[in-house]
């Protein structure tokens, strides 16, 4: 299950919600999942992605998606309910100013971050030349030729 929470006061991004749960299941078919996760994604603002960035990773410094696991390097655990994967933090305003930048639609941008950081709770990286060819790749696969 997906749930969405918006810790900003702006509403802007809540009609691509429903393309989150697609781009969830996309996800989920790429990598041969079923569908047995629950995972928060909450939308928040640079002030709070910064603290974070910084109380959690020693890095001062605004990010456009933070990801937090809570399955240790991707293991799942048998339970009768749903496994809970994790959080991804998505900085509504990278979210607009990237789209902006890169020249493509709001829509795209918010769904690309998304599978970027679910793609984190299930244990890619990109630290080093080989993981980040396998996480991009998959990124691509996954969000296609969306507008």
């Amino acid at each position: 299950m997906l749930n969405i929470v918006n810790r900003t006061k702006h509403s802007d991004l809540a009609e691509f919600y429903p393309l989150l749960e697609e781009y969830y299941r996309k996800t989920l078919k790429a990598l041969n999942k079923e569908d047995a996760y629950d995972l928060s994604v909450i939308i928040c603002g640079p002030i709070s992605i910064r603290r974070i960035n910084r109380d959690y990773r020693d890095i001062d410094k605004v990010t456009d998606v933070i990801s937090f696991a809570l399955l240790d390097g991707g293991e799942e655990y048998l339970y009768e309910e749903n496994i809970e994967l994790g959080d991804i933090f998505i900085n509504r305003n990278r979210v607009l100013s990237q789209a902006e930048d890169y020249g493509h639609s709001v829509k795209r941008e918010f769904v690309f971050l998304f599978v970027h950081g679910l793609l984190h709770l299930f244990g890619y990286d990109h630290m080093n030349e080989k993981d980040e060819k396998v996480m991009f790749d998959l990124q691509k696969k996954i969000v296609g030729r969306l507008p």
